[in-house]
Order: structure tokens, then C-alpha cells, then sequence
């Protein structure tokens, strides 16, 4: 069996031999399922009832919005499209330089790349650290593990400094000054980093948890360490990577305090979420427009939660080497 064949052996499971569980009685087991399926139902609506108002509302004009409550609009039905309109593309004053669409692909620009680049320098970090012994691997590891206890709200001011004016020891410059102050790339750098120690732990607990007759069968094939990591170890850690994809994308794409920190002076590298909190106008004066921007905001997390989930079912089937 090759490695490639080995490899798809391991991540799909393989097919129950013909007769081993042949004629197998199984006792059924008793399950409470109508008290379960009543209990998922009635939790299913509590968490409901609040999304579903919440969509309403953001149907609904500013005077309906602000007179009376959204349950009202099966009495009374009046529903518009116009604060999706105006929330996108208009904005009102609230808003700098027009609506939210611009802001939505500056979050794109910052969401895309914080998630990619920690997944490749921590994937390979966590394989040379699991299968690529070296000296020192194990503190290098204890290190990284420490890093994770360090609040990133203590690294933010010396962050803008380094952004600002590099650093200096001395007068002798140890980092330039890459004039990134005010970028999007100040962004979405700053959560790349403060998402490498957590990556790196997740993925090292998944990779050094791999079949070990696979990692030896692709060395004695002749396989280098490169191969392996790309052949072999990167398609079975497919459910941990995407584990962590949704957890960074979900992160980065909803945080407000990393974009308003680094991108308070300019406002063409500013996130959605730092440009959604200025809707709500004095005293929450602007419902319709929050609440039809808080549903553009989440149309994308939805939309990548529901492409990767298909790899935690592919997770739950990886079997492991068969004799």
C-alpha cells in the first residue's frame, strides 16, 4: 500500500470486513427520546424567539421600530428593505465615507490572511515540534504553551510603537520602522500574532497524536520531511485545521478592540464591527440601521461555519491504521 493510499485509508476509515460483525445482534438501547426531542425542541425556540426579533426589527422602519415591539408586526405587517439599503451603501451620518460594504471587505482583507498564515507557519511548527525531533524541542514547546497566558491587551501599546517608529536600543535600530500605522496589514499582522501561541498548541495535540506506521512508512518510501508534512500529515489534520479556522475566522472577523486600536486614525483600513458600534446613534436612537447591520455582519461567519463543518463528520470517521 503507498502512502497516499494509506493516507486516505486513515482519514476515511476502512470498510468493516465481510463477515467479521456479520450476524451480530445488538441489544437496542433505551433512550428517553420523547422527553429529549421535547427538551431540543423547547431550547431551540428560546434561542429563537430573540434571532427572529431581532430580524424583524431590522425589517421594520424607524418609527414602527422605535413605538412598538417587533411582535406587533403579525398584527400590523409592515416590513422594508430599506435599512439593509441604506445600512450597506448609505449609511447616514453615522457612518464615515458612506455604508458598511466597504468596511465589510476591509474585514475580509484583515479576516482572510490572520486565518491562512497562522494555520501554515503553525501546522508546520507543530509537525517539526511532534515528528522533526531537535534539541530543546520540548522547551521551545513549555515556551509557546507559556505565551498563551499573556493578556495581548499588555502588547498593544508597545505594538503602535513598534508600527510607529520600529524599535531602538540605544539609538541603534533593532526593527525598522515599516510605516504601517494605520494599514490594514497593522491588522490583520497583530492577529496573527496573537493567535500563534493558541494554534500552535491545538494543532501540536492533534499532529503528534497521528498513526505513527504511517509517518514511518512514508520515511522507509523514501519520503523527506517536507513530503510528509504536505502528503501525508497535512490531509489527516484537515478536522484540526478546520477547527481552528472557524474559531480564528469567528475571532478576528467579531473583534472590536485589536481594529480599534489599530486603526482608530484611519478609517479606510477600519473593520466592519469598529464602523457597526457608531449605528446605534445617541442613546440607541438608530434600532432599525443596528439591527440590519448586526445581520450583514453575519451572513459571512455563517457562510464560512457551514463550509468547514463538514470536516468535524470526517474527523468523527478517521479511523486509524488497520493490521
Amino acid at each position: 500500500m503507498s502512502v497516499d493510499e494509506a493516507v486516505v485509508v486513515a482519514a476515511e476509515g476502512a470498510p468493516d470486513p465481510a463477515g467479521v460483525h456479520a450476524g451480530v445482534q445488538r441489544k437496542p438501547v433505551k433512550t428517553h427520546q420523547g422527553l429529549a426531542t421535547l427538551v431540543i425542541v423547547v431550547m431551540s425556540i428560546l434561542w429563537a424567539l430573540p434571532v427572529l426579533g431581532f430580524f424583524i426589527t431590522s425589517l421594520r422602519s424607524k418609527a414602527a421600530a422605535d413605538d412598538t415591539g417587533w411582535w406587533t408586526v403579525f398584527v400590523h405587517p409592515s416590513l422594508t428593505f430599506s435599512n439593509y439599503i441604506n445600512v450597506l451603501f448609505h449609511g447616514g451620518a453615522n457612518i464615515q465615507g458612506g455604508g458598511l460594504f466597504p468596511y465589510a471587505m476591509n474585514s475580509l482583507a484583515i479576516a482572510i490572511p490572520a486565518t491562512i498564515i497562522p494555520i501554515i507557519v503553525a501546522s508546520m511548527a507543530a509537525y517539526s515540534l511532534s515528528w522533526v525531533r531537535f534539541k530543546s524541542a520540548d522547551t521551545v514547546y513549555f515556551i509557546i504553551f507559556g505565551l498563551q497566558v499573556v493578556p495581548l491587551q499588555m502588547s498593544l501599546v508597545p505594538l503602535l510603537q513598534l508600527y510607529s517608529h520600529g524599535a531602538h536600543i540605544g539609538g541603534f535600530p533593532i526593527f525598522p520602522n515599516l510605516n504601517l500605522h494605520g494599514s490594514i496589514a497593522e491588522v490583520w499582522i497583530s492577529h496573527t500574532m496573537f493567535s500563534m501561541p493558541l494554534a500552535v498548541f491545538l494543532l501540536y495535540n492533534f499532529i503528534a497524536q497521528l498513526p505513527n506506521e504511517l509517518i514511518e512508512a512514508a520515511r522507509v518510501d523514501g519520503a523527506g520531511y517536507l513530503y510528509i508534512y504536505r502528503r501525508v500529515v497535512m490531509p489527516l489534520s484537515l478536522p484540526a485545521i478546520a477547527s481552528f479556522a472557524i474559531f480564528q475566522f469567528l475571532w478576528v472577523w467579531n473583534d472590536l478592540l485589536i481594529g480599534l486600536t489599530f486603526s482608530a486614525k484611519s478609517a479606510s483600513a477600519q473593520p466592519i464591527t469598529v464602523q457597526l458600534q457608531q449605528l446605534s446613534g445617541t442613546f440607541g436612537s438608530h434600532l432599525d440601521l443596528l439591527t440590519a447591520g448586526g445581520f450583514v455582519t453575519i451572513i459571512i461567519p455563517m457562510i464560512v461555519f457551514f463550509s468547514l463543518q463538514r470536516y468535524f463528520v470526517r474527523g468523527l470517521l478517521a479511523g486509524s491504521v488497520k493490521g
